[in-house]
């Protein structure tokens, strides 16, 4: 539903609300079920759906420039579902914010910038650099995506991680 939002362009890759997704998988679903949502995501993207923000989908949108920040989707919700499983006791907005900021993008950005600088010839510093105008958007979306979680949280007192009730 996040890729319904229409794209921006910054630079090579668009600023989208569906990283917004990504965290609230995380958060709210956990990890093992945030992660895989997001593989069963990017997969039928691979194979031509349509669902990323603007209408885009298909193979190659994963060999150019934004294909690393993708494929870091995975792996960010996987992360930011664990630390929340692990935190759950102590999870307020400051810490949720804390998770989805390390998973949502210190992550995502780990992954993403190696990636556009190979795909865009261009020094990982300079890519570095390129990609700094996305932060005050992804620091909203941190921002959203802790109250989201926290208030599921708070208006679900009863559902527990997963790992907690085993």
């Amino acid at each position: 539903a996040l890729g319904l939002f229409p794209p921006v362009y910054v630079i090579a890759a668009p600023v989208t609300a569906q990283s917004l997704g990504v965290m609230l998988a995380g958060s709210v679903i956990g990890a093992r079920r945030g992660g895989l949502s997001m593989v069963l995501f990017l997969v039928l993207v691979a194979v031509g759906a349509p669902i990323l923000a603007g209408g885009r989908g298909g193979f190659g949108i994963f060999l150019g420039p934004s294909g690393g920040f993708l494929l870091a989707w995975p792996v960010a919700a996987f992360l930011i579902g664990w630390l929340t499983e692990r935190q759950w006791h102590h999870y307020g907005y400051g810490v949720a914010a804390l998770i989805n900021l390390i998973g949502g993008t210190v992550v995502i950005y780990l992954i993403g910038i190696p990636w556009l600088a190979a795909t865009t010839d261009l020094t990982l510093m300079r890519a570095s650099i390129a990609t700094a105008s996305f932060l005050p958007g992804d620091l909203i979306k941190v921002a959203i995506a802790a109250f989201v979680a926290v208030t599921v949280k708070r208006a679900y007192p009863m559902i527990e991680p997963a790992r907690r009730r085993q």
